[in-house]
């Protein structure tokens, strides 16, 4: 009788821990990645309805990181989405930080549209005819789909003025 000499098996405790150490590794390099968690953009600053008088509208003209904001018939407009217009450098900039009412309505978009004495009553457009209060109307139907009401505009002196 004859006894093999020699005569090795593969299943050696070091082979058995390298073979459970590449089934690990395998596995954590093939199994399914997470889905990334669902990151909600984060929401713009709340807006507080405010009441402004002309002066006090006219820093929101889109300068030194301003936002934007126009009124229309008493109503104050943040439209700073449209900064490409209304802000620095766009065709509307005139109107940035004003009430753009008569402008709109006319169709003219100079800064003789624009009351000069910010201190005097506001622009009643009472000499305004109809095709202009229609072209206004669609403005700020324009305005009120696209745009956020940040405030009224009132004149200087009004007793709902706010105080800065």
């Amino acid at each position: 009788m004859q006894v093999a000499v020699g005569a090795q098996t593969i299943f050696t405790p070091i082979n058995l821990i390298l073979f459970s150490l590449f089934l690990i590794i395998l596995y954590l390099r093939l199994r399914p990645s997470k889905p990334a968690a669902a990151t909600l953009p984060v929401a713009p600053p709340p807006t507080v309805f405010k009441t402004f008088t002309p002066p006090t509208l006219l820093p929101y003209n889109g300068t030194a990181n301003q936002p934007v904001y126009l009124a229309v018939r008493g109503r104050v407009f943040d439209v700073t989405p449209g900064r490409n217009f209304y802000g620095p450098g766009g065709p509307y900039q005139n109107f940035a930080g004003r009430d753009a009412s008569r402008g709109l309505a006319c169709g003219s978009f100079d800064a003789d549209m624009l009351t000069e004495d910010l201190g005097g009553p506001l622009d009643k457009l009472e000499d305004l005819g109809g095709e202009e209060m229609e072209a206004l109307r669609g403005w700020e139907e324009r305005f009120t789909e696209k745009y956020l009401v940040v405030g009224k505009l009132v004149p200087v002196g009004h007793p709902e003025a706010e105080e800065e």
